[in-house]
């Protein structure tokens, strides 16, 4: 049997349910999911699923990721609501490809994980899969293993096995409207210039989960626990210097509260000197080589590849800012001694993100 895999959560209790119920058949599982957005995101549940199936002995193959195709099916309604007509586009595909595969491999029936989603309509997916299905000669099984508290045990065991829990379907349209509901940035869907790794970032989480991979690897023990932390985003920013744009840097947690502002260096104390309005901050790409024990040799090097996010935060600290202070600090080649305006479209939000503690 062949089965279409959407994520580990969801197919990590469907698998095992499928072996008690199906013994005589071999399940092979099928990620195929070009409705993941961004690539990133498709690669870090992929890389869970390639756990999850290794845990439980299971074959795993990887579908091509042909998101332009996908896209062009689902043009025209990007503004659906979850489990509208996009998501019955969206699943026609993924069951197409899928049936299709089983029948090149010679199988005679294949499933989905997608039926144990709870944001799912399962009538929808069955009507789905059984008209491809029919098709091409390939039946499809369509348990429903939400029942008898199947979703609770679903949730236990992905508990259980520190499976990584995504928080949207993976389409980009339904991240975009779901992040409006929430009053939330979508900042899934974006990496900065710099491609700094920002906290509680889709790359952030890559880079802890092929930690815990390596760790499993070498059996050594570990423990993923969540943390509450406020987090920062910077969508925008710009330095005019009598009004020609001038290359700066703006550090961690930089935030004005009317977006813009304008005014003049008045006084400095030691390495930072200070602008007359909206307590904005500047200090020099020397301040900045020395404090990070680096050597960029301009500011415009610096904005496209600064060091890390948590060492520019420590940058703040040894600068003598407080752990509460989210006053703008920009980084300059020189200290403008003329008018000065800046733009700067930041949030901080209360977040949660998973910490890899090795024990």
């Amino acid at each position: 049997m062949l089965v279409h895999i959407c994520c580990s959560v969801d197919s990590h209790y469907f698998l095992q349910k499928l072996r008690e119920d199906y013994p005589e058949e071999k399940l092979t599982g099928f990620f195929y999911d070009p409705n993941i957005h961004p690539y990133s995101e498709y690669y870090l549940r992929l890389l869970d699923v390639k756990r999850s199936c290794k845990m439980l002995g299971i074959e795993l193959i990887e579908g091509e990721y042909d998101v332009e195709k996908w896209l062009s099916l689902v043009k025209g309604w990007e503004s659906e609501p979850e489990k509208g007509a996009r998501c019955g586009i969206c699943f026609d595909r993924r069951f197409e490809v899928s049936a299709h595969k089983a029948k090149e491999l010679g199988e005679t029936c294949y499933t989905s994980t997608l039926l144990t989603s709870p944001k799912k309509s399962l009538e929808q997916l069955q009507l789905a899969g059984n008209a491809l299905g029919q098709e091409l000669g390939v039946s499809f099984v369509a348990p429903d293993y939400r029942k008898d508290s199947g979703t609770q045990q679903q949730n236990i065991l992905a508990k259980e096995d520190a499976l990584y829990r995504q928080d949207y379907c993976g389409c980009l349209y339904a991240l975009n409207i779901q992040r409006d509901q929430q009053e939330k940035l979508a900042d899934e869907l974006f990496v900065p210039i710099s491609k700094q790794i920002q906290p509680e970032s889709i790359e952030e989480r890559i880079e802890m989960y092929e930690r815990r991979w390596e760790l499993e690897e070498a059996e050594k023990p570990y423990k993923i626990i969540k943390q509450r932390f406020l987090n920062w985003r910077l969508t925008m920013g710009w330095l005019k210097v009598r009004k020609e744009i001038v290359p700066a840097h703006f550090l961690p947690y930089s935030n004005i509260k009317k977006e813009y502002s304008r005014g003049k260096i008045e006084y400095h104390i030691g390495d930072i000197y200070y602008m007359n309005r909206d307590e904005v901050r500047f200090i020099t790409l020397e301040t900045y080589n020395t404090y990070t024990n680096s050597s960029y040799n301009n500011v415009t090097e610096l904005i496209f590849s600064p060091v890390s996010f948590s060492k520019e935060v420590d940058l703040r600290a040894k600068l003598g800012v407080t752990p509460y202070d989210l006053s703008v600090i920009m980084v300059v080649d020189e200290i403008p001694e003329k008018k000065i305006e800046l733009r700067c479209q930041s949030r901080t939000f209360s977040d949660v993100k998973e910490v890899l503690i090795e024990l």
